[in-house]
């Protein structure tokens, strides 16, 4: 498999500051509020609460701050209404760039994300101008603690999963993305530790920069985007040194 997930990004920041991590909980919190919406506030009848749930849980998200956000969106607190809305473009030397975006503000969001792009050396196309070069797969990650490789891939199958990848701290496995949800319950039930499991978009090539400029510029681009509160995910096809 690729072993090109956003995951292999995230991890490479070990230590979050104070900032990034309060970040982190402000988009997982929108997502929590979407599916407490569409699915109700209990987790045992809501598979994508669930889910978030151990996002948040692994993001070092206190217990009362996931219990909080439930409630409130649960009670209808939270009036913001969010809308999903994904940006597609380039960034220096023809980087592809996908941005998923949670928010309650079409034209603040549309405008800063352009903004983001043309600073930095790149460009916003329009929907399809580089997805094609994605395909969505279910990414499933687990913590590595010595697990033996025989027994993981026999679990891995058995749970649905599709390949696999093993370094020495975590275990990632690709499935069908429809099949997040049972692949992390089934490895749960098997008592491995799963720090992630999501849809994500994994680019089928992959463009290296060797322009220094061009580099500086694509770290900004992502930090600037990564940085956004409406900003989701970002997928990107940058083989990253």
């Amino acid at each position: 498999m690729s072993g090109h997930s956003k995951w292999n990004n995230i991890k490479r920041k070990k230590e979050a500051t104070d900032a990034i991590k309060g970040k982190i909980f402000t988009k997982i919190g929108r997502e929590i509020t979407v599916v407490v919406r569409e699915g109700g506030a209990d987790p045992n009848n809501n598979s994508k609460l669930r889910d978030l749930i151990a996002k948040a849980k692994a993001n070092n998200v206190p217990n009362e701050n996931i219990e909080r956000v439930i409630k409130k969106a649960a009670g209808g607190e939270d009036k913001n209404s969010y809308e999903n809305i994904t940006y597609e473009g380039y960034g220096p030397d023809g980087v592809a760039v996908i941005v998923e975006c949670l928010t309650d503000n079409r034209n603040r969001t549309a405008g800063d994300i352009r903004h983001y792009f043309d600073k930095f050396g790149g460009n916003l196309g329009t929907i399809g101008c580089v997805s094609f070069m994605f395909s969505r797969k279910g990414i499933v990650i687990l913590e590595n603690t010595g697990l033996d490789e025989d027994t993981v891939m026999e679990d891995v199958f058995e749970c649905g999963g599709d390949d696999f990848d093993m370094d020495e701290e975590t275990v990632e496995i690709e499935c069908n993305p429809d099949s997040v949800h049972s692949v992390r319950e089934a490895l749960t039930a098997k008592g491995y530790n799963v720090i992630s499991a999501e849809s994500e978009q994994i680019p089928s090539t992959y463009t290296t920069l060797t322009n220094e400029e061009s580099i500086k510029k694509m770290n900004l681009l992502l930090e600037h985007l990564e940085d956004n509160d409406d900003v989701q995910n970002v997928y990107h096809n940058w083989e990253m040194a």
